[in-house]
């Protein structure tokens, strides 16, 4: 069964972001936030209307709008004109506070609640495809690489093993031939010195 939403909203940086979320744990990861906005006191529950309706219409989508401002939240907000005032736009702002008069008056929807949370759902779901698909791709390219490597590896050792053979086979070589230089200089020896004496005998 699919999780009731809720509309957590904070500001980070430039923006203020909200989002349609089963719990401030999926809040914080979908913001990207490294510790606990919410015990910290930089992020709450929205109970404004508005920001609840924009939120809803796409759960699990993190809007955004300029920070000190009212607009409505998008997808794609542009930066704040005003980034050190704390002019009748903020002040609105805070008179839109999440207090009982900020609650919305419009009657609770059971089916768009229902709705939202399981198109939050749809969109965890099609998060996780895309990240299982990305991971899929890389694990692939892991495989064709290591497949590389392995096929190069193989070529290598079977092209040492066969410089190992044909060097043992003339290092064989080189020994005989060797051999044979030796037992022919021993013999020119013994022929050479036979040769000398019947030299000096015949000069008397």
């Amino acid at each position: 069964m699919a999780r009731k939403l809720k509309t957590y909203q904070t500001s980070l940086g430039f923006f203020d972001q909200a989002i349609a979320a089963p719990s401030m744990k999926a809040a914080l990861e979908a913001w990207g936030a490294d510790s606990n906005l919410f015990h910290q006191g930089a992020a709450k529950e929205s109970h404004d209307p508005d920001v609840v309706a924009a939120t809803m219409a796409k759960p699990g989508v993190v809007l955004r709008r300029p920070v000190g401002t009212d607009r409505p939240f998008s997808e794609h907000a542009e930066l704040p004109t005003d980034l050190g005032g704390t002019g009748p736009t903020k002040a609105a702002r805070k008179s839109k506070g999440p207090g009982p008069k900020g609650r919305s008056s419009r009657p609770v929807d059971k089916a768009a609640e229902r709705k939202a949370a399981l198109a939050y759902e749809r969109e965890q779901k099609r998060v996780e495809r895309e990240r299982a698909k990305e991971e899929a791709a890389r694990q692939k390219d892991r495989e064709r690489r290591q497949e590389a490597i392995d096929k190069a590896q193989a070529a290598l050792d079977k092209a040492e093993q066969e410089h190992g053979k044909r060097a043992a086979v003339i290092e064989a070589e080189v020994e005989a031939l060797e051999k044979r230089l030796q037992a022919e200089k021993a013999r020119w020896d013994r022929e050479k010195e036979r040769l000398e004496a019947a030299l000096r005998r015949a000069r008397g």
